[in-house]
């Protein structure tokens, strides 16, 4: 586990620097692609590709970066967002291991042309950018595959050339992302993993408040990675830092901005539930079912389970158990579609199913489904001791 958050978190400290290599570019004579992210009509294309892939867009994005690789084959920045796109594929099921093998194969790509770069010339900023951003993605997924010997060695390879990437932002607020999320992260991890403490004894302190406060900065005006430090800002600010307000404004424009996202779309329905704002969380909830039934790409059963379990509970609370039952049942056949019987959206719509059921008059059923959570529950999660307490309330 501690590996796994190491290395989690050493991917947002380098996760798509790589998009902010025109600033980069622009500094570095005599390389052939400083001409091509010079073009505004080039950039332009560029740029719209990169929204069309956070919009889910994914065929027409990766026509673009393939015309991108047609052109420039000994580049790592086409394969490297060939590799991006597959990985935001992989982001509403990171358990599906569909597109395990193109990820790697662009991400090797890529890295073994920035290895090229690197070794002509060690202080090239671009190289070691792709170098830590391409050992920091293949060591994120190798750590959820739990390749735990192989991630710790991607992990390793991307702090060694973070170092060549870092302190560029007064170049241009793009890289001032990488620095936003080193100081944000470098402290972090060793508050919350303490036995991670000698790993980062070797690297220079942080500032979590000045990482979140220069984040916010490429939020609002860079151009290339203000969607990453957006989706990254919008994560830490709801669940490592709690500010759920903060969080909801972040999350509101992304999912208005990128309305086919379904990642971006649950975070919303869930921040929105989780501050109160029943009815925006009971509409959203509802189109994310809507394009799960209509087979929209990225909407699959994780996402299913929770709007599933936020319409349980809206509309249980509404006196509606009927509209309710039918949702918490959703969630709980999402849950079980990808195969995830510990998650607290499946256990505790189980109990929302029973609670339904004894105030509809059957504590027979409500029973059933108290003993079920009782038994697919670990000891220690939450609904085990909710189940155990209902069960006590129906023989008193």
């Amino acid at each position: 586990m501690f590996v796994k958050q190491f290395l989690m978190s050493c991917l947002s400290l380098l996760t798509v620097v790589v998009l902010a290599l025109p600033a980069a570019n622009a500094f570095s004579k005599g390389d052939s692609l400083t001409m091509l992210l010079m073009d505004k009509n080039v950039q332009i294309d560029a740029t719209q590709a990169v929204n069309d892939m956070y919009n889910f867009k994914f065929d027409k994005a990766e026509r673009q970066f393939r015309w991108l690789a047609q052109d420039y084959p000994d580049h790592p920045l086409p394969y490297f967002l060939l590799g991006l796109s597959q990985w935001w594929r992989m982001a509403p099921n990171i358990d599906d291991e569909t597109y395990d093998e193109a990820f790697m194969q662009y991400i090797d790509q890529s890295l073994e042309l920035a290895h090229k770069m690197y070794d002509n010339n060690s202080e090239n900023v671009e190289a070691s950018f792709f170098l830590a951003a391409g050992y920091g993605f293949k060591g994120r997924l190798l750590a959820e595959r739990k390749s735990w010997r192989k991630a710790a060695s991607a992990g390793r390879n991307a702090l060694k050339y973070l170092e060549g990437s870092s302190n560029q932002s007064d170049l241009s607020p793009e890289f001032l992302f990488g620095d936003a999320l080193y100081n944000y992260y470098s402290v972090w991890i060793p508050e919350n993993y303490p036995i991670l403490k000698p790993i980062l004894v070797f690297f220079k302190k942080g500032d979590k408040e000045l990482g979140i406060q220069q984040l916010q900065e490429v939020a609002n005006n860079a151009f290339y990675t203000r969607t990453e430090a957006q989706s990254f800002l919008m994560r830490i600010l709801a669940i490592e830092e709690q500010e759920l307000m903060r969080a909801l404004q972040v999350s509101k424009y992304l999912a208005e901005t990128f309305p086919d996202n379904s990642y971006f779309h649950r975070f919303y329905a869930r921040l929105l539930y989780t501050t109160g704002k029943h009815w925006q969380a009971e509409k959203e909830s509802l189109q994310i079912i809507e394009k799960i039934d209509s087979g929209q790409v990225g909407y699959g059963p994780v996402t299913g389970r929770y709007a599933g379990f936020f319409l349980g509970q809206i509309y249980s609370h509404k006196g509606k158990f009927e509209e309710a039952a039918k949702y918490y049942q959703r969630a709980v056949e999402f849950a079980q579609q990808s195969e995830d019987l510990e998650s607290g959206y499946y256990l505790f719509s189980l109990i929302g199913l029973g609670d339904i059921a004894y105030q509809t008059g059957d504590p027979k059923t409500a029973r059933d489904y108290y003993k079920k959570v009782k038994k697919d529950a670990k000891s220690s999660h939450p609904a085990h001791d909710r189940a155990k307490d209902r069960l006590k309330g129906l023989k008193s």
